[in-house]
Parts: structure tokens; sequence; C-alpha cells
């Protein structure tokens, strides 16, 4: 039987379908810029699509996910960090759009590490895992400066006891000494009483990569009771309903995203609201072999897994953001000045910039009560030399927002962190598909 010459037209619907789009409305909304992602369907790319978005430091305060055997559709209601719409700028526009292609057309779920190397520099990167004490990272810059080591980079998570971190040092030396990294490696694995392994700069994205490698641990016993999770079946329909309801942050929907992929759960329909301060998630999931979530015992170990993942990056102390001219033994001083004055750093982000530091340190007592000091603040202006130090507001041992909202140094220069029919009818008719969900 020969088909008619209508199946070329139905080909090219499939193709169309099936071929990486992106569509930026910054017109639609008078709050947010719409953004909307077509492609064919294939695990991971949710996440892929989200942590590009990350990357660029938006804010995605609503989005809507849907997908059929082959295809893929997500729509993203974008702000910057500072909660505003995102201006009409070109490059802005096109770095979005570039980012989300690149997501959707990427054949597996790793890219380097940020930064990148420096023009014909190579870089080592260790993964660090220890049990988490008050003064580790002071100890931890102190040996790589009595090592004469280089950083380019370093990401410090702290959670329930536990710390994991990425180091990322230039092999300024490595040729003529090929002793000095196993030696680097012994001195760490010493001082941190912890592991320590060499990996590649290749590896998965760092904050993915650091949900992994905090992720044996136990999970929290202090769970926040505004954290919410709960997981119904939906059998005749083969999908499990993961509800989430929360306070608001930074990058809530890439960690839980990131929590479900590494599960090897697949989302295929989604919705994602915020309105102030809280946070509801709605996903309809199925494991990669298609089935649902069966056993209680499986049900308790995704609710476990998706509120440790929310809580762990929870930013808990005060902020301190310092840029600064690079020289020997900066970080040692600094993170010192703070061990020295009985305080924890619970989080840690240190980029180094054509010489210059950007650094991002959570600071904290070691009794929780965020008890932070004017003096402290000048030791560490004087241990500095010259540079900003910008001090936010204190963050509880919450899940809400937060702001900076106090200068406490000087220039800028801070561091740029249901019925399943009626679902599928208000996703349709949210990417503009249909007239009315009704």
């Amino acid at each position: 039987m020969e088909w008619p010459g209508s199946l070329d037209e139905y080909q090219k619907l499939v193709t169309r379908m099936n071929t990486p789009r992106v569509v930026i409305d910054n017109k639609v909304s008078p709050s947010t810029t719409l953004v909307k992602l077509h492609s064919a369907r294939k695990h991971g790319v949710l996440l892929e699509a989200i942590q590009a978005l990350s990357d660029l430091n938006l804010s995605i305060t609503k989005a809507y996910i849907s997908s059929d055997a082959s295809w893929f559709m997500d729509v993203f209601h974008l702000t910057d960090h500072l909660s505003d719409k995102l201006s009409d700028d070109p490059h802005l526009l096109s770095l979005i759009h570039h980012s989300l292609l690149s997501a959707a057309t990427s054949d597996h779920l790793s890219h380097p590490i940020p930064p990148p190397p420096l023009p014909n520099t190579s870089l080592t990167a260790l993964e660090l895992t220890a049990g988490d004490r008050p003064g580790l990272l002071s100890d931890l810059f102190a040996v790589l400066t009595d090592l004469d080591c280089s950083i380019a980079a370093v990401k410090t998570w702290t959670f329930n006891g536990c710390m994991a971190s990425l180091l990322f040092i230039h092999n300024v030396d490595f040729d003529q000494n090929p002793t000095k990294l196993n030696i680097i490696i012994t001195r760490l694995r010493h001082v941190i009483n912890g592991d320590v392994q060499p990996t590649s700069t290749a590896v998965s994205h760092s904050d993915r990569r650091l949900h992994q490698l905090l992720l044996p641990e136990q999970p929290s016993q202090s769970t926040p009771a505004t954290v919410s999770v709960t997981i119904q079946n939906l059998v005749k329909r083969d999908y499990s309903v993961i509800n989430i309801q929360c306070h608001d942050r930074p990058k809530l929907l890439f960690d839980v995203v990131c929590v479900l992929t590494d599960m090897n759960y697949v989302v295929f329909h989604g919705t994602v609201n915020t309105d102030g301060d809280k946070a509801h998630q709605e996903f309809y999931v199925r494991s990669s072999d298609g089935k649902i979530i069966g056993t209680e015992e499986e049900k308790d170990r995704v609710v476990k897994n998706l509120r440790t993942g929310i809580e762990r990056r929870a930013e808990k102390g005060l902020r301190l953001e310092i840029c600064a001219e690079d020289r020997h033994g900066l970080l040692a001083d600094v993170t010192r000045v703070l061990r020295e004055n009985g305080l924890s750093i619970t989080m840690a982000e240190v980029r180094m910039e054509e010489k210059v530091v950007k650094s991002v340190f959570y600071v904290d007592d070691v009794a929780g009560c965020n008890l932070v000091n004017d003096k402290v603040i000048e030791m560490v202006k004087e241990r500095m030399g010259n540079g900003s130090l910008k001090v936010g507001e204190v963050v509880k041992k919450t899940l809400g927002r937060r702001k900076v909202e106090e200068d406490g140094g000087g220039g800028g220069g801070g561091v740029g962190l249901v019925y399943l029919g009626s679902f599928v009818r208000r996703n349709l008719y949210n990417l503009g598909l249909i007239r009315s969900c009704s």
C-alpha cells in the first residue's frame, strides 16, 4: 500500500518536533522572561536545561514540563538574581539561547567544571570528603600554601557533620616534580582525616558532583518541618506523582531534579510555582526502566533523598563576599582569622580570575548562634589588604531567600548562588498549544 503525499508533511512535523528549538519571549509577561525549549526526549535533558540556566545565575519562578514518547517541551519563567525581569540585552538572550541548545543536544550529562583552564595551563582536580569540624578549611588552605600550590578554584559544602569539596590547582611544576601531586594528596588526606581522590576536570557539573559526594551520608534528622515531600501513585497511568512544598531559594529546582536524575527517575510532566518565599513543585515520574515507585521502602528512600537534597544547599550563617588581589597565603590568612575567632565555614566558593581572588564564605559560630562581631570583620579586612568585603545578612537555618543588604567594605568587585488528563491539558494550555484548559 502506498501512502499519500501527506506523509512528507508528517515526517517534516516529526523532524521539527525532534529538532531542538529555543524561543525567548520578553513581552508576554510584565515580571518575567518566558523561555520555551523544544527537544527530543532523553534522560537527563531536563537537568541539563535547568543546569544551564542556573549557571547563568537566573532564577526560575515558574516552569511547565511536558513530554511524550519522543518529544519534550519546557516552559520557564525567568528572572535575574535580584528577582527582576531580564533585560533585552542581545548578548544575554543569545547566551541563554546557545546554552539551552547545547543542553538539548548534549550526548552526556557531564560538563567541564568551571573555571576552564587558562591558556597553556592545565588543571588538576581533586575530590575531598571528610567529617566536618571547625577550622577544617583553614587547615586545608594552610597545607596548600605550605606546598606552594596555585589554586584555581575551590567549592565546598558541609552538611550533617560531613564535608565535600572540589579543589582545582594549576599544574605549575608537576612536570619537573612528578611526585608533587602524590605529596599534596598525602598531606591533604592527613590534615582532613578523610579521602582525597584525583578526578577529571571534565567530570559532572560541580554542584551535581557535590550532591553525589554527600549522597551516601545519612539524611539529616533535623529536616525543617517546612519541607514537605509526598508521593502518590497513579497506577492506571503508570506515574508516581511527587509533590514538594518548601521555602523557595536559588537553585532549588536544580537540586530537586538532580536528586531525581541521579536516582534514575525520569520526569515526564511537571509544574513549578513560587509565591513569595514559598515553592510548590509537582512531578510525574517513572524510573528509567518505566516503573513507578512501587514499594513503601523505595518511597521512603526517595522522600529522604529529596529532603536531604533540598536542605543540603541551604545557606547557613553570615555571608562574607571577598574580592582581593591574590598573594601567597591570602586564603590561609583569611580563614585562619575566622577559625581563631571560633567561626566555622559552612559553605565556600573560591575562584581565581586574572590574579584576583573572588570568594564567598558562609560562616557560623561553633554553637550555631550566628554571632559574628564587628571585630572579626575588621580583622578579615586587615588580612585581605587592598580589596573589598561585602557582608550579607545572617541566614538562619531555613530555606528562604536571602539578600545582601549591608556593605561592610569599600567599592564593588563582588562575586557574581490530580487527574492526569486535566494536568496535561493545563500544561498544553500553558505552553500555548491549546486555547483553553477547561
